[in-house]
């Protein structure tokens, strides 16, 4: 199969090290490169030479990191395609774990480099990140958890290939799931009900086949944590992760705060829905309709249409941010409908040598894939904002800040939703994504707490892991009558790609999330302000820590109950002047 035409990207800048045509998929070409690097260093007699060292395998790194992109980016688009398969696994299997020993013996050379010191007595600022972080690297390094790395790589991508294979047959139709997703915002109950039903049952189909992937990969995770010195693989990830500014309690205290001073709202938002659908209890296929019964809203039919009133969306918000989403469309780096054998979700990838993001999604008309097309705009805009800085290992921040770019987009993107509705719509539009961000809060908590005790009782049986999901779900999901349904409450964890493939990486939106808030809170006192210090905060990229980062961009980095609390009262007071406008007319 040929791949996507990205391909005939060129390089952000011309390659001063790495050849211009060599085969990135081939070992043989790339390492002696490495061996080059290697003999290098020690010839480094100046912090000039030393730095331009660094850039030398910046530029390996970012051209090998592009064509790992290039292939999963290919793969997840056509999850149906073996050759595009097999392609991926060759990169994974056969390049990666040649891959991470030599980064690995670059990184020990940079830290016993005798002008190292000097270099960060001289450029202090300049380097501290990429030094501790460099420092991290090689404390975590084990020869022998790279095949072990390898096995979660692929096992990973055995998930996503079930996940995105899964459909129903619908009405005489046959439907992926998340194109069933449409059904859940029919005013017609019953309808509804057959809906979800159908996709429950479906997933439940695969319960076994999802609990032992995820068993294969928890006890990889913790055969890693364990062969690094770790006595688990929860404090082990935290390490990995870079997680230099806050700890696990920190985590858990954001739970706390989440519990009590976000619960009551969703529970508030709860009894209204529950009131104005006129039902005695809520279920799970009534939380996506519209609480008047009033029909989805149809934002747009075809993803062409979602492209150009996005477009709009952005010549309004910033004249600089609609020219690079024209930029985009005109590169050809968006692929954003559902369909049949495309992994699930979205995401925003970077190529790394063209300095260029990509843009993944399933929109099939709803309300959601207006949300996500915001929100994977505001990392591909942190991608551009970055572009120039020459450092590679600084043009990606940490993930905390990321969130902060595309959760902030879609706040300061719904400013001009009457691209896609009329007024009256737009409001309810704007509602159902402040009511998202209330309800999402609790979500969060409970993918990280169940994070947190999986991997802090290794060993656990598949019942005690149930348990401990059904406890945070009695904790956090509010009034929702799951009778009849007992199964799908109990795997309802299955269907969060976050847990299988991404370890721990899903507090980060919590934390986030409040930062965008502040954003917007920031945008209604005085929007060019607001938009000034938010396109700053991206231009850094990674180059400072996280504290700073959120600095420049106009918000506090805390997560604990004062700082959640206002945010949450702002967002209420919101919903009320929408109530207050929706009774007027």
């Amino acid at each position: 199969m040929s791949l996507l035409p990205f391909n005939e990207l060129p390089a952000y800048k011309p390659r001063r090290f790495v050849p211009a045509k060599i085969n990135l998929g081939d070992w043989e070409q790339i390492a002696p490169l490495f061996v080059r690097l290697e003999e290098a260093a020690p010839k480094c007699a100046t912090i000039d030479a030393l730095e331009h060292w660094l850039l030398d395998a910046g530029e390996l790194s970012a051209a090998l990191d592009e064509e790992s992109s290039r292939r999963y980016i290919t793969m997840t688009c056509h999850t149906d395609d073996p050759a595009a398969e097999r392609s991926y696994l060759e990169f994974v299997e056969h390049i990666e774990p040649e891959l991470k020993p030599r980064q690995f013996k670059l990184a020990q050379i940079f830290l016993e480099h005798p002008l190292r010191p000097t270099l960060l007595a001289e450029k202090k600022e300049r380097y501290e990140v990429f030094d501790r972080s460099t420092e991290l690297h090689v404390e975590l390094f084990r020869e022998e958890n790279v095949p072990l790395e390898t096995e979660e790589s692929k096992l990973s991508q055995q998930y996503q290939k079930l996940a995105g294979s899964l459909t129903v047959n619908f009405r005489s139709e046959e439907k992926t799931l998340v194109q069933m997703g449409r059904y859940f915002e029919e005013p017609d109950r019953a309808l509804r009900e057959e809906a979800w039903t159908l996709v429950a049952r479906r997933r439940l189909q695969e319960s076994e086949k999802f609990e032992k992937q995820f068993e294969g990969l928890m006890d990889l995770r913790e055969r890693i944590a364990k062969n690094a010195g770790f006595k688990n693989y929860l404090t082990y990830a935290f390490r990995a992760r870079g997680r230099f500014d806050y700890t696990s309690d920190d985590c858990l205290r954001f739970h706390d705060a989440i519990e009590r001073e976000v619960m009551p709202t969703l529970r508030e938002l709860q009894a209204r829905r529950r009131e104005q659908l006129g039902v005695e209890k809520l279920r799970p296929w009534d939380l996506s309709v519209d609480p008047l019964n009033r029909a989805a809203l149809k934002p747009f039919g075809e993803v062409e249409q979602m492209i150009e009133r996005t477009q709009g969306v952005f010549n309004r918000l910033d004249a600089t941010l609609g020219g690079e989403f024209k930029l985009m469309r005109e590169l050809r780096l968006l692929d954003l409908a559902n369909r049949k054998g495309k992994a699930p979700g979205g995401y925003q990838s970077t190529l790394s040598e063209s300095r260029l993001p990509f843009i993944f999604m399933n929109a099939v008309g709803l309300q959601r894939d207006v949300e996500t097309m915001l929100h994977e705009a505001g990392h591909a805009f942190h991608a551009l904002a970055a572009r120039s800085e020459d450092f590679y290992a600084y043009r990606n921040a940490p993930i905390e800040f990321c969130e902060v770019a595309s959760m902030a987009m879609e706040l300061l993107g719904n400013e001009f939703l009457e691209e896609f509705y009329s007024p009256a719509d737009a409001d309810r539009a704007r509602r159902t994504h402040l009511e998202g961000i209330v309800n999402i809060f609790p979500w969060i908590a409970t993918v990280d707490a169940f994070q947190h005790w999986i991997y802090s009782h290794p060993g656990h049986t598949r019942a005690e892991r149930t348990g401990a999901w059904l406890g945070l779900m009695d904790r956090f999901s509010g009034d929702i009558d799951w009778s009849g349904h007992e199964a799908a409450r109990a795997n309802m964890w299955h269907r969060q790609l976050h847990i299988f493939i991404h370890p721990f990486y899903y507090v980060e939106y919590g934390i986030a999330q409040l930062g965008a808030l502040q954003v917007w809170a920031n945008s209604k006192r005085d929007k060019a302000r607001a938009m000034a210090d938010y396109k700053r905060g991206l231009a850094l990229g990674g180059s400072r820590p996280l504290p700073e980062l959120f600095a420049a961009a106009g918000c506090r980095f805390q997560f604990d109950a004062p700082t959640v609390r206002p945010l949450v009262a702002m967002v209420q007071e919101e919903l009320r002047r929408m109530n207050g406008r929706t009774a007027a007319a």
